[in-house]
Order: C-alpha cells, then sequence, then structure tokens
C-alpha cells in the first residue's frame, strides 16, 4: 500500500516539475545576455545572436538564430536600427507573436534612455547613421541601471511564477550595481577633459559619462573603413600634445589605429565595446573594471 501511495505521489507531482520551464532570453549583443543572467541566474536560458568579436551591424539571419527566436519568450537588443540588417527578418521567420515589437517580451534597450545623436538628416551618402539616435548605450553603466530595472519588470510580468526571485536578484544587482558606478566615477576622475580620436562613433555615451571630449574618428564616413587620405590628415591636425588616446574596439581593424600611433606617438589602446571584448571583461562589473584601467593606462594615471 505505501508503494502505491508512492507511485500516485510521484504521479501528481512530476507533471508540475516537468511544466516549470525557463525564460529563454535572446539577446542581439552579449551585454543584453549578460544583464538577463544577472538578473534572472537560474530561472533563465540566455543566448547571444553576436558575440564581442563582431560588429552587430553585420549579422547573417541564419537557420539556427531563427530557431533561438522562435522559441523565446524575450528579445533584447539595443536597437536604434542597430541590427536592422538582419533583426526585423529574424522575427518575420520566427513567426513568434510574443516578442513582436509592441509586446511585452520585446525590449528595445536604447528606446528606454535617452539616446544620443538623433537626426532627421537620413542620407545614406554620410555611412552608418542612426536617426534614431547612437544604439551604442551599455558604455555608460548609468544607462544599464535603468534598463535592469524594466528587464525586470517584463521577467516578472511573463514568469509569475518567478518574480519574487527577479525582484531579490535585481535588488541585489542594483546595490552592487550602485557602489561600482560610485567606484568607476571616482576612478575615473583623472580622465575628465582627456582627448580622444575613436575608429568609429561606438563611444559617445562613455565619453560623456566620464567627461572624455572625443575630437575625430579613424572613419571619415561612419562604417566605411578609414581612408589613406583621412588619417593623413588626422596626422597633421594630432599629436601627443592635443590628443591622450586613439580607441578602437576589438573586432575593428587594428592597422589604422596602430598607423596613426606610429606616425603621431598618440597611444592607441583596444577597449571592449560589451561583456567578452578582451579576456578580463567577462560579466558587466570586469567589463567596466577593463575599461576604466585601460584608459586610466594609456594616459599615464593608473595608480
Amino acid at each position: 500500500m505505501n508503494y502505491l501511495k508512492l507511485i500516485l505521489a510521484t504521479t501528481l507531482v512530476l507533471p508540475f516539475v516537468v511544466a516549470r520551464a525557463d525564460l529563454n532570453v535572446f539577446a542581439c549583443e552579449p551585454e543584453w545576455a549578460a544583464l538577463a543572467a544577472e538578473i534572472g541566474a537560474e530561472n533563465v536560458t540566455t543566448y547571444s545572436a553576436t558575440t564581442a568579436l563582431q560588429d552587430p551591424h553585420y549579422i547573417q539571419a541564419r537557420p539556427s538564430l531563427i530557431a533561438k527566436v522562435r522559441r523565446a519568450d524575450i528579445v533584447i537588443c539595443s536597437g536604434a536600427q542597430l541590427e536592422i540588417g538582419w533583426l526585423p527578418l529574424l522575427l518575420q521567420k520566427a513567426n513568434n507573436r510574443k516578442i513582436l515589437p509592441g509586446t511585452e517580451g520585446y525590449v528595445e534597450a536604447s528606446s528606454l534612455v535617452k539616446r544620443i545623436d538623433t537626426t532627421t538628416n537620413v542620407d545614406r551618402a554620410r555611412g552608418d547613421i542612426h536617426p534614431m539616435g547612437n544604439p551604442h548605450v551599455q558604455t555608460n553603466p548609468r544607462n544599464i541601471s535603468v534598463i535592469a530595472t524594466e528587464l525586470t519588470a517584463r521577467m516578472m510580468k511573463l514568469d509569475v511564477a518567478n518574480a519574487p526571485a527577479y525582484q531579490t536578484n535585481y535588488n541585489s544587482f542594483a546595490r552592487r550595481w550602485s557602489e561600482a558606478i560610485e567606484r568607476w566615477e571616482q576612478q575615473a576622475l583623472p580622465l575628465k577633459n582627456k582627448r580622444a580620436i575613436t575608429h568609429h562613433n561606438s563611444w559617445v555615451y562613455l565619453a560623456r559619462w566620464l567627461g572624455i571630449e572625443v575630437v575625430a574618428n579613424l572613419e571619415e564616413i561612419p562604417g566605411v573603413p578609414p581612408t589613406a587620405g583621412h588619417l593623413s590628415t588626422l596626422v597633421n591636425r594630432f599629436d601627443t600634445n592635443s590628443v591622450d588616446f586613439i580607441i578602437r574596439s576589438p573586432y575593428q581593424d587594428v592597422r589604422a589605429s596602430k598607423w596613426l600611433a606610429e606616425r603621431t606617438g598618440i597611444t592607441a589602446i583596444e577597449l571592449p565595446l560589451t561583456v567578452g571584448g578582451t579576456t578580463d571583461a567577462t560579466n558587466l562589473f570586469t567589463f567596466f573594471d577593463a575599461i576604466i584601467e585601460r584608459l586610466l593606462a594609456a594616459s599615464n594615471d593608473l595608480e
């Protein structure tokens, strides 16, 4: 009799165990996958469509990505047309109504914060222009604070059973993140009013946060590789007395920044644009640790 009761109890409990499923989070970029993991922990499964060594402008809408989007409960992307070349096709092919724009399952990170460099002048001759604003909002940790709040709210709505866990995880993350921001801003005080040349216009949020002035880009036209003529112009305009560092991302060709550094004496550095961009940028916290440390080292202000 006891044996039969055990079987019956197991049979009644098993469906509830099997039915419990994680939230599937499809992130367009690694920073949003990392953020979802911070908040969701063991209750979410995250996937990033891109790596830190890929330019998120240019990704193929592969069948494997379509399959991931089809199973997703949440899609979180930078937006501002950063993924316009591939995300709309993924959403169309996946035929998943839960994660279409306008639903609780679709999170456009950049729309949640104040975008920089919005424009109504949409001229493709000007290169890779984002009329809705610069999409690289992840380079200011204060933006991530805002986005984390909204992402948590969406998770709690879509997975009510685990809402208390998401709230607890968010509270922990928000506290640690606030403490980290205070530390980063204190460490970065020597960077205020430093001047930088960047490969692409990827660092405007970081620059505004830290008080760094971006004086030029290696790309004369956004999204078009640096030309010899433009680099020669930069040689004539800048030297070590007028610029503190040249910044590029890991997926960008090193040759242009190296060429300019050799001819001007300006220090060229590689900064992670997202989690995984350098070996030490393994999560959101070490992502900003790596950025601050490398900038300070390049400007000779590392203690």
